[in-house]
Parts: structure tokens; sequence; C-alpha cells
């Protein structure tokens, strides 16, 4: 059997460029590298979890790497292919204030029900603070007072819970608010 090529097809780096914010040369690389980490062509939560977790070398970026890698895997088959990674990148990386909102947004929705609970606001305010040194200081608030203060902000209806709708909306009225999801 030959070597599996280390070249986008044509047709799907047309498609890639349509989906994503990266040039042909950029994707061609991304694949590259992609191909070179993972010659299988795709990876396991475990192997995300691995590559996620060495931007945070002095924190445990596993728990929240899971969450990313749960929103990248758009097919839920628990593997990313290169077109769910590139295009989970392209949003992380280069997509608009709009784009980062909904991507954010599925990740604060943990359970996929189309809302955000303050648990679940909670797990991922709690994930996130472990990516940092145990050394480095402490946020300004701990997971459930930043939640209790986005909810205040956005909850516009009170039901305790964030529509799409609310979480966009009062995260664009709200620059900390932007600041504490790490969306500038």
């Amino acid at each position: 059997m030959g070597q599996r090529s280390s070249k986008l097809a044509p047709r799907t780096m047309e498609e890639l460029k349509a989906q994503t914010n990266f040039t042909a040369e950029e994707l061609q690389d991304w694949y590259k590298e992609f191909r070179s980490s993972w010659p299988k062509g795709v990876l396991t939560v475990e192997e995300f979890k691995k590559a996620y977790s060495s931007y945070f070398p002095l924190g445990d970026a596993s728990e929240f790497a899971k969450h990313v890698f749960r929103v990248f895997d758009r097919n839920d088959d628990g593997r990313l292919d290169f077109r769910e990674f590139i295009c989970g990148f392209s949003v992380g990386l280069r997509g608009s204030v709009e784009e980062k909102l909904k991507f954010s947004f599925r990740i604060y929705d943990v359970d996929g029900n189309g809302y955000i609970s303050p648990e679940e606001m909670v797990e991922i305010f709690t994930a996130f603070e472990k990516t940092s040194s145990s050394c480095a200081p402490p946020s300004r608030k701990d997971p459930r007072e930043m939640t209790t203060s986005i909810f205040r902000k956005m909850d516009s209806n009170a039901d305790r819970k964030l529509s799409l709708e609310e979480f966009i909306e009062g995260a664009k009225k709200d620059p900390y608010v932007l600041t504490m999801l790490a969306i500038q």
C-alpha cells in the first residue's frame, strides 16, 4: 500500500478555503503538520488533550481540552479528522466576534440542550481555571462569582438559563464579559 498523500485534494482545498479563514497555502501547511502529528488522519480526545495541554505546560488543560474537543467533533464520533480540526481552529484563531461567541456558547452548553445553565458555566470556568499554573495569581473572582455576574448581566428573562441570543447580545454589550469569556 502506498504512502498517504500529504497534499489536500483540490476539491477538499476549495471546500476548506470556503469554510475557514485560511489561505490555500496555510491550509496545506496545517494539513502537512496534522498528517505528520497524526498519521492515521484522525486524533482521539486523549491525543487532543495531550496536544492542547502543551500550550499550558504549567497547568492542567485536560478537562478544558475535553470540552473544546467536544465542540470540534462535529459528527460526534469521538475522533477529529482534518476538516473538523481546521474548521475549529479557524474560528478560534481568526473567527469574527460573532463566530467566537457561537463557538464559546457550544463549549458552555455542556449537555447540548441549547441553553447554558449556571452549573455548566461554573464547570467550564473551573476547567479553564485549571489551565493556569498553581503558582499563577488567582483570578479576581472564583468561577461561581463570575457565573453569577454574567447571569445577572445576560439572563434577560431571568429563567436561570442563557439562550444563544441572550449569550451573544449580553456579551456584545459588555467588554468585561468578552474579556472574561476570552473572546477579544
